[in-house]
């Protein structure tokens, strides 16, 4: 009895990992496979998952910081939908992609594998899909399994679509900061940014209003399969070194 108690929760747990982090997994093979010119040193790749997760807890706690500010700061009833989808953007958006790029830039920035603008994107998908195959282990655990076929199709690549828009920007103002443009280097990394946080609250705010009835939320989702499957594509196929 013991030995199929301990056999079924083996497979349960393993049919656990996989619908928690096999989709994010599989993005990171693929974003991986299209590099061009030269694959990153798997070390930092995987200290760049770990830094992800890492991400994930720290955003965790400074969200709930941030709710309580933006609540005092707006005047908004936190139970309203306004501060909900406000919060999205402000609050969610800023603080989860701030923690990913943080701890990404800290460890890629001055890293000599960081030599060829392609690797920007590499970088920014595999922190973010650290961030999200965590998060979706939190959720699996919180909610049970089935909230993690929806997230498998929509939230992790989703995360992908925010990591990207940073990742191909920050490759750019490396390659901009490698020739002395360093104005220039920065508004990139200002504006992947601003991107890639305005793209997230933009998700998280249509998602909720699809509880109401709209269907913007349709609309967001197909914006960032293009981005996963198009537009990380050519930006693979424009890379190009540093020196």
């Amino acid at each position: 009895m013991f030995f199929l108690l301990a056999n079924g929760f083996t497979l349960y747990l393993l049919f656990f990992l996989i619908l928690a982090i096999g989709p994010a997994v599989a993005l990171m093979r693929y974003v991986y496979n299209l590099d061009p010119l030269e694959k990153e040193p798997s070390g930092l790749l995987s200290q760049l998952i770990l830094r992800g997760v890492l991400a994930a807890f720290l955003a965790g706690v400074l969200e709930e910081v941030g709710m309580s500010v933006f609540g005092l700061l707006s005047g908004l009833d936190e139970n309203t939908l306004g501060f909900e989808l406000l919060s999205d953007f402000v609050v969610v958006g800023v603080i989860e992609e701030a923690c990913k790029y943080i701890l990404m830039s800290r460890a890629t920035w001055n890293n000599p594998a960081f030599n060829c603008r392609y690797d920007g994107v590499v970088y920014a998908v595999f922190t973010s899909l650290g961030f999200a195959g965590m998060e979706n282990v939190m959720y699996g655990l919180n909610y049970g399994t089935g909230v993690l076929m929806s997230r498998a199709v929509m939230a992790i690549p989703a995360h992908m679509g925010f990591a990207v828009l940073f990742g191909m920007l920050y490759g750019e103002a490396k390659y901009l900061a490698v020739r002395g443009h360093r104005i220039g280097s920065v508004l990139c990394v200002v504006v992947g940014f601003a991107f890639s946080a305005l793209l997230h609250g933009l998700y998280d705010a249509t998602a909720t209003l699809a509880n109401y009835g709209d269907g913007t939320f349709l609309l967001v989702v197909a914006l960032i399969y293009v981005i996963v499957f198009l537009v990380v594509r050519s930006a693979a196929r424009h890379d190009k070194r540093f020196a």
